[in-house]
């Protein structure tokens, strides 16, 4: 019994950690104000996308994540400065 139980917390972990390819992400653009907001957010309460999203209307944790991932990883910043 307790071998199901274990299997059924592993699933449950999975199903959480899902990942989204970064290929297919589009750019986001955020305004002013949701950008300083994200910034001081992340300096009070790190990484917990969805607390930082409960602050901007009509934002979801995983557009705020993935901007934030834009901005801050090598890759992405190396793409984007390719198309220009």
């Amino acid at each position: 019994m307790e071998k199901n139980s274990r299997a059924r917390k592993s699933m449950a972990v999975k199903d959480d950690c899902e990942e989204v390819s970064s290929n297919k992400w589009e750019y986001i653009n955020m305004t002013q104000q949701e950008e300083d907001l994200i910034y001081r957010m992340y300096r009070l309460v790190g990484d917990k996308w969805g607390l930082i999203a409960g602050r901007i209307p009509g934002r979801t944790a995983e557009e705020i994540e993935r901007f934030w991932l834009m901005r801050h990883e090598k890759a992405f910043a190396e793409r984007s400065s390719q198309k220009k």
